[in-house]
This record gives structure tokens, sequence and C-alpha cells, in this order.
């Protein structure tokens, strides 16, 4: 699986500006974990991603934006999904949520308004439908901490192959990384560094969970598919998030 934004190529481009933070272990510069249009590198596609398929999150959703699948998502409440700012930007948003398989099974419902961070890549999508399912739980201040091993889950990219929705996951994957510290996101909000353990996120991982002890901690904001990736601090972003979806 790997974390790179999921979002146009222009913006990708743009995004692709902003560093790590000064507690980050990684030199390069990352990109967002979207479905990006990226090329690979002259030395040929890089596997990124290892890890394995999930076997138990029914709090996630595929996120789709006018039927193409472009970013992972959490259910947080019956009508709210938790994602990555970058991720919605489409329009047009559509959710499989509760099922492993993001061409089948679970329930599918459609993003009626959309609500984004003004300071980090965040996102809450309140939905057309009440959804019945197990809710994501979100972290507090002190839910996770430096050198911990937490788990990232996603539908995307398993390879980096040039267009990366050309190698999305058909099945959710989960990766195990480890906490380096705190970050900037690709809006320059407070975020939370990680390096490869068994695998790294990549282009379609967008928005998905970063899970310390089974507690949502983190949305997936950035990546440089090799050994670093950026989570948006959803403990730093309670109040925000209560305010908008009341959780």
């Amino acid at each position: 699986m790997r974390t790179t934004k999921i979002v146009p190529a222009l913006l990708a481009a743009l995004l692709m500006v902003f560093t790590l933070g000064a507690t980050a272990t990684a030199t390069a510069s990352p990109a967002p974990v979207g479905v990006s249009n990226e090329n690979p590198s002259a030395d040929g596609p890089r596997p990124i991603i290892g890890g394995g398929p999930a076997q138990n999150a029914p709090w996630a959703a595929r996120l789709f934006s006018a039927g193409r699948q472009t970013c992972t998502s959490t259910i947080i409440a019956p009508t709210w999904i938790l994602t990555a700012k970058h991720c919605v930007s489409g329009g047009q948003l559509t959710f499989r949520i509760g099922s492993l398989d993001q061409s089948s099974g679970g329930t599918v419902a459609n993003g009626a308004q959309t609500y984004t961070s003004p300071s980090a890549d965040l996102a809450l999508v309140r939905l057309d439908r009440s959804v019945s399912a197990t809710y994501a739980r979100l972290g507090q201040p002190g839910s996770v901490t430096v050198g911990q091993s937490v788990q990232v889950y996603g539908w995307g990219a398993t390879s980096r192959c040039g267009q990366e929705i050309n190698c999305q996951s058909q099945f959710l994957k989960v990766a195990n990384v480890t906490v380096t510290g705190g970050c900037r996101d690709a809006y320059n909000g407070s975020a939370i560094c990680a390096r490869y353990g068994n695998g790294i996120t990549a282009g379609g991982d967008s928005g998905g969970p970063m899970n310390a002890n089974g507690i949502q901690v983190g949305v997936a904001s950035t990546s440089d598919r090799q050994s670093t990736t950026a989570y948006t601090n959803v403990t730093a972003y309670r109040s925000w998030i209560q305010s908008v979806a009341g959780v």
C-alpha cells in the first residue's frame, strides 16, 4: 500500500513542494497520497507497499469521485465520513462502507455536504442517508507516542506504476509503520510522521486511517512511497471534528 495524495495531477504537483517536519527521518519531499498520474522514476517502478490484506475493518469506506476510485476514508458516525481535504475537491462523492472489497458488498451512500478544515488536510462529508456500521473511534491527545508501531489502511496503489489509478488494490490492505514524530501535512497542518515498517502508503491510500491500538489517530496526507508517510493528526483537530460532526 502506498500513500501519495490522491488529487488531480496539477494539485499533486503543487503539493509536492511541501516537505516533512524537522522530526521526520526522510529527506525526500512527500507527494499527496491520492490517486495521481505521476510517472515512475527513471530507474523503473519501485515496489512500495508490502503489508497485507486487512481482515477486519468495518469502519473503512472506499471513496469514489464521479464514479472514479480515488481515496480511502472512515465512517465515524451514522451520517459522517472522515477523509483528507485533498480527496474531496472533485465532488460527486460516493462511498462503499463496511466492505473489504471496493467493488462489492457493504453499503453505498452518497456525499450530501462537504466540510473542509481551514488549516489541515482533513474533510468531513455528511452522507445522504444514515448508515448502520461499526464507527471508527477517534483518539485524543496522548493516544499515540513516538516509537509506537501503528497500522495504516488503504485501497491504494500496490506499486509505483506510473498512473497509480491503474494499480489500486481491489481489497483493503494494512501495513505496520513506526511513528517518528510530529511533522506537517500537505496543507501545513499538524501531522504524525511514520517510517516504513512492513509497508508504506501510496496513491489511493489518502484519507485513510492511522490506528494506534485500534483507535484512529491520523488521516493519510502525504508519502514519499518509499520510507516516510505523514498523517494529519486527528487528535489535534478533535474540537473541529466535534463542532461539525458532533463526535
